[in-house]
């Protein structure tokens, strides 16, 4: 079996924990067993060098990632080795060919490729089988039918079985099937559109290792499955892992990146008798931490628990308007009769069960969705579901989390303050001189801060030494240079911050982090670090406000004083600071238990309880994963302007429905009268039927958004 190589790509790739220089895909071009394909991962990703590996046994297709030209040579020859195994394995008399992956179709091509085969090869079948196929078909729907009736509900699967029986009955097999296909293929689209969000949920919660390394009583480490921990071991973490499980730091120290779990931006300080949670990753450092929680107690699977119970709760416009069709059910099966007793026509009689008030009702509901949502997508808002469209034009309340939605998640420098005897420009040029040589985001935030200031600062230091979760010290033009921390320059290294105390208040006022450098044992100035709002975040509020949004909350994991500051700068006056995933739901839940009607706007796994709760939850494009699989709506723009977009489509979108609702039930009432009374005839009563649903069914393809819409959601320098 040979692999070709399909395509390389070369550079500096990184997603903050390992760096690798190249990736390459190669293909086979035959599908492979789960055991070759499993084999083929675990032999490249033993081989050093190689820094992730993905093997797709449907398309024999093999992804992997490397660092340096060794490693890629290596790879290459492992999956040429693999190749030739697998040719030796394959003639071998215990191979079973009905072992391979085989792809699996389903959801929107499914239905394509049915309709396909239904409407193509149909017409060749012969009679024999296609009057069991449409009976056979027809069952489930029969059976529907008759159980919501023997509950005494008299609704559209009710009125869906005696079209169908009908049918049946008049040997029309053709119609019954086609009847069959098309309700089938909704059900399947609707069934299929669900389970592949719980099915991406699911991988993308898939956070812990395989493996991890666990400290023995007698201070020796091993290596054991995760499977195998037990709450009381003591696992060992180092810089650049995920931290597999919930516990409690016994030992060391180190820099946590939180802003999965908590949206902080910046990672937080570890020692011991802090807790730390499954999903956070280990920036610098190494700490022991004994395990409190393993698998489903830790708190990223209640999160996913929490989620599967929130969207078993929710319903929306589909099951709102199935209810209207429902409505007209009655009068359906009553104007049948009626026509039946004045005509003694049976036919006549059964032709007002399939000409009916609902099918109007089925067809202009969904296309109205369809377009809307067509046109959110063209506008860069994503809404999964129809429901949602009545979700959003009915929010009262919209709550924000702060890091990474109100803002960027990007800290930068937002002030550059000198002591006494120095410059502003010294004082970055020398931080910026000894940050450059570490990855922290605050770090990068100074050497970027130098950068715009045209700041040069050549290599003139001795070497860098850096104190885990302090700071960093060197020699720099023969002085003693100290950056970091208040706690590592103020107490660790006894300098005097008084100089800066006034500037210091006045920085953490605003909610900023101050990072100091001290030389020659004293302190020569500090820099104030931000995480800015958005530029459009303000004016979003204040026209969701004009809206009719009269509550808007910021909920966030920053401090009390931190969150201040931005909700006076956004015009925000409710909020909650120190707030927990847990704790965010909570907030939402109690919103909705007071009659609200709640927007949660989210983009980190700490949101996605939250998102789901919601009455609809909506993520940024920027966002993890998760919080983009759990939500409602997704603005595919890093941009909140995204939002009046939305809403307004929502508005737009179910006026149209409700007109349309209103047109079906007034014109179906006035032909079907006509027909009755013999004011029409039986021909022209269908024809005017069929044309006002050919009408209303245009007009719910029509454009939702005006221009004026439009021109709410652009930058304030942009026009239509």
């Amino acid at each position: 079996m040979s692999f070709v190589i399909v395509h390389e790509l070369q550079g500096i790739f990184t997603d903050g924990i390992v760096t690798c220089q190249g990736r390459m895909r190669c293909r086979c071009g035959l599908r492979l067993t789960l055991e070759e394909a499993t084999g083929l991962a675990d032999s490249l990703a033993a081989l050093d060098g190689i820094v992730g590996v993905s093997v797709n046994p449907v398309i024999g297709s093999v992804l992997f990632f490397y660092q340096d030209d060794a490693a890629r040579l290596s790879a290459l020859k492992a999956i040429a080795d693999a190749g030739d195994a697998i040719d030796e394995a394959r003639t071998r008399p215990d191979f079973h060919g009905d072992e391979l992956v085989r792809p699996r179709v389903e959801g929107p091509l499914a239905a394509a490729l049915e309709i396909i085969r239904f409407y193509v090869l149909r017409p060749f079948m012969p009679t024999w089988y296609s009057i069991p196929s449409a009976i056979v078909h027809a069952v489930p729907y029969l059976l529907k039918g008759l159980k919501e009736l023997f509950f005494a509900h008299l609704n559209v699967s009710v009125l869906d079985a005696t079209a169908i029986a009908v049918c049946l009955l008049r040997r029309d097999f053709r119609t019954a099937r086609t009847l069959t296909l098309l309700l089938g293929i909704g059900d399947a689209l609707e069934s299929w559109t669900r389970q592949k969000s719980l099915d991406s949920l699911s991988s993308s919660l898939d956070l812990t290792a395989e493996t991890v390394w666990v400290r023995n009583p007698d201070g020796t480490e091993r290596q054991i499955s995760i499977r195998e921990l037990q709450e009381g071991d003591i696992v060992v973490v180092n810089a650049g892992s995920s931290i597999p499980v919930d516990g409690v730091v016994v030992e060391g120290e180190g820099v946590v990146n939180q802003s999965a779990m908590t949206g902080e931006p910046i990672g937080v300080v570890r020692v011991a008798g802090h807790s730390v949670f499954a999903g956070t990753v280990m920036e610098e450092g190494t700490i022991c931490v004994r395990v409190t929680k393993v698998g489903d107690e830790t708190r990223i699977k209640q999160i996913v628990h929490f989620i599967e119970e929130s969207e078993s709760l929710k319903a929306g416009i589909q099951g709102r308007f199935e209810r209207m069709a429902d409505l007209a059910v009655p009068f359906t099966f009553g104007l049948a009769a009626l026509v039946f007793l004045i005509t003694r026509d049976p036919l006549r009689a059964s032709s007002v069960l399939l000409v009916d008030y609902s099918c109007a009702l089925k067809l202009t509901t969904p296309l109205t969705v369809l377009a809307a949502m067509r046109e959110g997508a063209l506008n860069n808002v994503v809404v999964k579901g129809g429901r949602y469209l009545e979700a959003l034009r009915d929010v009262d309340t919209v709550v924000f989390d702060k890091t990474g939605t109100l803002t960027n998640a990007t800290p930068r420098v937002a002030a550059v303050v000198a002591a006494p005897g120095f410059d502003e420009e010294t004082v970055l040029r020398d931080m910026a001189c000894l940050e450059e040589h570490f990855p922290h985001p605050v770090a990068r935030a100074v050497v970027r801060a130098a950068e715009e200031r045209r700041l040069r600062h050549p290599e003139e230091h001795d070497k860098v030494q850096y104190i885990v979760a302090h700071g960093v010290c060197s020699q720099l033009r023969g002085v003693n240079v100290v950056v970091g921390s208040r706690h590592y320059v103020e107490y660790d290294e006894g300098i005097d911050l008084t100089p800066l105390r006034t500037a210091m208040d006045e920085q953490a006022a605003m909610g900023r982090s101050l990072l100091y450098v001290g030389e020659g044992g004293k302190i020569a100035g500090m820099v104030a670090i931000e995480d800015p709002p958005r530029p459009e975040a303000a004016r979003v509020i204040r026209t969701l406000r004009e809206q009719g949004v009269d509550r808007i909350l910021m909920i966030t994991g920053d401090d009390e004083r931190t969150a201040r500051a931005i909700a006076s700068r956004l015009g925000i006056t409710e909020y909650r600071a120190q707030v927990l995933p847990t704790d965010k739901s909570e907030v939402v839940n109690q919103l909705l238990a007071e009659g609200r009607h709640v927007l949660m706007v989210g983009d980190g796994i700490n949101d996605a309880p939250a998102l789901s709760a919601a009455t609809v939850g909506v993520a940024m494009t920027d966002g993890t994963d998760l919080a983009q699989g759990v939500a409602n709506v997704l603005l595919t723009q890093s941009s909140l302007t995204g939002l009046i977009t939305a809403r307004q489509l929502g508005a737009r979108a179910m006026q149209r429905i409700n007109t349309n609702y209103l047109y079906t039930m007034v014109f179906n009432s006035l032909f079907l009268m006509g027909g009755i009374f013999m004011i029409l005839s039986p021909g022209l009563s269908a024809f005017l039927h069929n044309m006002t649903t050919v009408l209303l069914s245009v007009r719910a393809m029509r454009r939702n958004l005006t221009d004026e819409d439009l021109a709410l959601a652009l930058p304030a320098d942009e026009e239509l």
